[in-house]
């Protein structure tokens, strides 16, 4: 059976990810790690582990002999920008060490996203996998060393590492993590909460997204696709895109009442500067991606777990 390593486990992806692929097969094949205990949070195997500490990781990975690694440890784009030096020790670094763990102790796989911070402002809106990129983030800048790192231990070493660019992902179990893209996420939370909510952009700001099912279902299906199939490392992945005008009238749609201001602060440069839309045919031609939620269904179904959450025990 595939024994499995996810890093970064704690975030928002991890800690769902963990989930779905323990249902696929031996919870026991599948080991999560973050830098602190996630043993009791997620049950199952559990290791600590830094990234930037790789004789640990290599003990791990001699010691379990990990067929596939998904590595999402990482520091995101806003606050990624209040410390750019830790952002790129931990996102750089961190990447470097897991490559080279990788190649030295054969494992098969590993699967890393990349992310719409990754283009800049030069960036043609709608790009495709290879354009112009010239981040203007610290987060950015590592995950544009994170795609051409893919490229070059696949060319150099025949280490297959897969990696998607992700719009920004929404979830209803973990609350927003320091992304630019949080503002999706934490309107329905405060909206919930307190009936208003003060978005940190534009009313007019379109941004492309995605539903935390269809995020992990992108991960999974690039890392069993067929990799015969695939003529890319790193590959757009789409679901919708919308304003902000457009969130608030989705979240009315399930909330009536809901009220929201627009107070755009130093995220909104960030926002600015990543295209509207992405296009992913080639996802869709080589491993036959296709995303299954749009913004009303996901909206009535985060208002309908968030009420389950925040519902007196």
């Amino acid at each position: 059976m595939e024994k499995i390593l996810i890093t970064g486990a704690g975030g928002q992806i991890g800690s769902e990810l963990a989930w779905l692929l323990r249902t696929r097969g031996s919870s026991d094949a599948v080991v999560v790690s973050d830098v602190r205990d996630l043993s009791e949070e997620l049950g199952g195997p559990a290791e600590v582990l830094d990234v930037l500490d790789g004789k640990r990781l290599g003990d791990l990975v001699e010691t379990h002999r990990f067929d596939t690694i998904f590595h999402l440890a990482a520091i995101l784009s806003a606050t990624g920008e209040k410390n750019p030096q830790r952002c790129y020790r931990i996102n750089a670094d961190g990447l470097f060490n897991v490559l080279e763990v990788a190649r030295e102790y054969g494992v098969k796989k590993v699967i890393v996203p990349s992310s719409i911070a990754a283009f800049g402002p030069s960036t043609p809106d709608s790009p495709a996998e290879l354009t112009i990129q010239r981040p203007t983030t610290m987060y950015g800048v590592t995950k544009v060393f994170g795609e051409l790192m893919a490229d070059y231990y696949f060319a150099k070493y025949g280490l297959d590492v897969r990696s998607v660019r992700y719009p920004g992902i929404i979830s209803w179990k973990t609350e927003p993590g320091g992304g630019t893209t949080d503002y999706a996420v934490a309107v329905y939370y405060e909206a919930l909460r307190t009936g208003r909510y003060a978005y940190f952009v534009r009313e007019d700001t379109v941004l492309p997204m995605m539903y935390m099912p269809d995020a992990l279902k992108a991960l999974v299906d690039l890392a069993d696709a067929d990799g015969s199939r695939l003529r890319h490392r790193t590959y757009n992945v789409a679901s919708m895109s919308f304003s902000a005008g457009e969130l608030t009238e989705a979240v009315r749609r399930q909330l009536p009442d809901f009220r929201a201001t627009y107070e755009p602060d130093q995220r909104q440069a960030i926002a600015d500067s990543w295209p509207r839309h992405l296009d992913d045919r080639a996802a869709r031609e080589e491993w036959d991606w296709a995303p299954a939620w749009d913004i009303d269904r996901m909206s009535r179904d985060m208002v309908e777990n968030l009420r389950a959450k925040f519902a007196p025990r």
